[in-house]
C-alpha cells in the first residue's frame, strides 16, 4: 500500500479528490489506504481505483510496474474528471478552463472539502457557520491585508508550510505573525479571560456599529445626491440611455460639495 500512496502522490491526486472519485468520506479514504492489502477494500471502490489508475484486476499489484509519463497523467486526469463530471449529473457548474492546473485542482480540493464539511453529520450548524465566516473573509480580502497574514499563519502553525514562508509583504507578515502568535500565547495558556477582555471587546464593538453607521451615512449621502442629479437633469430614473450623463452629473455634485434637500428648488 506504501506504492499505491507513492504513485497517488506523483500523480497530484489528493485523498480529498479521491474521497470524491471513490464516493466515499476523506476520512473513509484515509482508513482504506491504512489497509495492508488491496484486496481488504470493498470490491467496488478497488475496482474504482484499479479502474482509474488502468490496471486489470489480475494484475491489481503492479502498482510498481507503473511508469508515470505524461500521456499515463493525462489519462489518469482524465478519467478521475469524467467520473467527477458524471457524479455532478454530467456537467460541471463551474468553468474551470481559465484556470492553470494548480488552481484546478485547489479549487476541487477546495470545493470537496467545503462539501464534506457542509455534509458531516455533528455539528452541521457549526461547520455551516464556520464556512460562511470564511466566505465573508475571502470577500473581504482585497479590502483588508491581514486577513491574507491570517490565513499564512493558520497554515504554518498547523504544519502545511515552512514558518520562514512569507508569500505576501513579508515585514508587514512577519511583525502580524509575531503578535498573533503572542495574543493566542496569551489565550491558551489562560492568561485571558471574559472579565479582563470585556473592555477591549465593548471598545470592539463599538468600533463596528461606528464603521456601520458610517456606511449607513454614505449611503444616505449617495442617495440623495442621486435624487439630485435626477432632479437637475430633469430625469425621474436612471436607465441606460442616460447613466453615464447622471453618473457625470453625480460625479459634478460631489466635487462642489453642494447637496441640496431632495423636496428644494
Amino acid at each position: 500500500m506504501n506504492k499505491l500512496n507513492d504513485l497517488l502522490q506523483e500523480l497530484g491526486i489528493s485523498k480529498v479528490r479521491l474521497a470524491k472519485y471513490l464516493g466515499v468520506s476523506r476520512q473513509m479514504v484515509y482508513n482504506y489506504l491504512e489497509l495492508d492489502d488491496l484486496n481488504k477494500w470493498p470490491k467496488e471502490k478497488k475496482i474504482l481505483l484499479l479502474k482509474l489508475l488502468d490496471i486489470s484486476e489480475d494484475n491489481e499489484n503492479a502498482f510498481d510496474n507503473i511508469k508515470v509519463t505524461t500521456d499515463y497523467l493525462m489519462n489518469v486526469e482524465n478519467r478521475l474528471n469524467q467520473n467527477l463530471k458524471n457524479n455532478n449529473g454530467g456537467e460541471s457548474y463551474l468553468d474551470l478552463k481559465d484556470l492553470s492546473k494548480e488552481a484546478q485542482t485547489l479549487l476541487t480540493d477546495i470545493i470537496s472539502l467545503l462539501r464534506e464539511r457542509l455534509g458531516e453529520d455533528k455539528k452541521k450548524d457549526e461547520s455551516y457557520h464556520a464556512i460562511r465566516y470564511l466566505y465573508h473573509m475571502l470577500q473581504s480580502m482585497d479590502n483588508v491585508p491581514e486577513i491574507k497574514y491570517i490565513f499564512g499563519y493558520m497554515s504554518k502553525a498547523c504544519g502545511f508550510t515552512d514558518p520562514e514562508e512569507y508569500k505576501f509583504n513579508e515585514d508587514k507578515q512577519f511583525i502580524f505573525e509575531g503578535i498573533l502568535f503572542s495574543a493566542l500565547t496569551l489565550y491558551n495558556n489562560g492568561g485571558a479571560s471574559r472579565s479582563k477582555l470585556s473592555e477591549s471587546h465593548r471598545r470592539f464593538v463599538q468600533e463596528i456599529e461606528k464603521q456601520k453607521e458610517e456606511k449607513l451615512s454614505r449611503t444616505q449621502q449617495l442617495n440623495t445626491i442621486r435624487i439630485q442629479a435626477l432632479k437637475e437633469l430633469g430625469y425621474t430614473k436612471i436607465d441606460d440611455s442616460n447613466a453615464a450623463e447622471i453618473f457625470e452629473k453625480i460625479a459634478e455634485i460631489e466635487s462642489r460639495g453642494s447637496i441640496v434637500g431632495a423636496g428644494d428648488k
